[in-house]
């Protein structure tokens, strides 16, 4: 993805700022995974009172809920009209997470080796450099520190399913927000982890069902949605 093609994502996003925190919104999903993707951290590790860094945190869905779970959170974005809503959302909720217009590189070369969890969650399929986000999410980790990243298998049942379906079927995402090419299998994922210092614990398919409206966790499916969660070397 070329860096023109980046900035129509950030402004994709800009456009639909306003609905982060509307439940039947074009973000609706992402409402209805988050208690799953939560889990798959908290199973994991204890995050309260860790530093928790969440990379492309958007509206702050997931920011506010590792908050409530008891977790110091900052949050990156480069949409400011996406980290304006996050922002305006703290007066309603009353959390308190630091928000910054800020790229992960810059974040972690300003701050190494300082965060107990870094979550980058439905953001490597958006980026034009993947492998900078993760160099970035590693150096930001503390030895012992957790990585949890999300993204989409590049299969054609994710492009039938996560695309043709979620976005022009169902409407359940809106049009234009994945594209297949930059879809990344978990081989390739692994093959990027293993060159870093992390050894990777788990990883896990997501079964979205958009009848129940809900996700659940399978690790013999990774054919559409995927989590992986690794911890970084001592």
């Amino acid at each position: 993805m070329n860096d023109n093609h980046y900035t129509q994502e950030i402004e994709q996003f800009d456009s639909q700022a306003a609905f982060w925190w509307d439940p039947d919104g074009p973000f609706k999903t992402l409402h209805q995974i988050n208690p799953l993707r939560l889990k798959y951290i908290t199973d994991q590790v204890n995050i309260s009172g860790q530093q928790v860094l969440d990379v492309g945190c958007g509206g702050g869905i997931l920011s506010e809920a590792l908050a409530a779970s008891g977790a110091v959170v900052t949050g990156l974005d480069l949409s400011p009209a996406s980290l304006q809503t996050a922002q305006l959302h703290l007066h309603e909720s009353g959390h308190d997470i630091n928000y910054l217009q800020q790229s992960v590189e810059a974040f972690a070369a300003e701050n190494p080796a300082s965060q107990d969890v870094v979550c980058c969650l439905e953001m490597l399929e958006h980026v034009p450099d993947p492998e900078s986000i993760l160099d970035a999410c590693v150096a930001a980790l503390k030895p012992g520190g957790w990585l949890f990243l999300s993204t989409l298998n590049r299969t054609p049942k994710a492009m039938l399913l996560g695309i043709f379906a979620a976005e022009h079927v169902l409407k359940i995402v809106p049009k234009g927000t994945h594209h297949y090419e930059q879809f990344i299998k978990p081989s390739e994922l692994v093959k990027a982890l293993v060159t870093r210092p992390v050894e990777i614990a788990d990883i896990s398919g997501m079964r979205y069902n958009p009848i129940t409206q809900s996700a659940v966790l399978d690790k013999t499916d990774l054919d559409i949605n995927y989590l992986l969660a690794a911890q970084k070397r001592n």
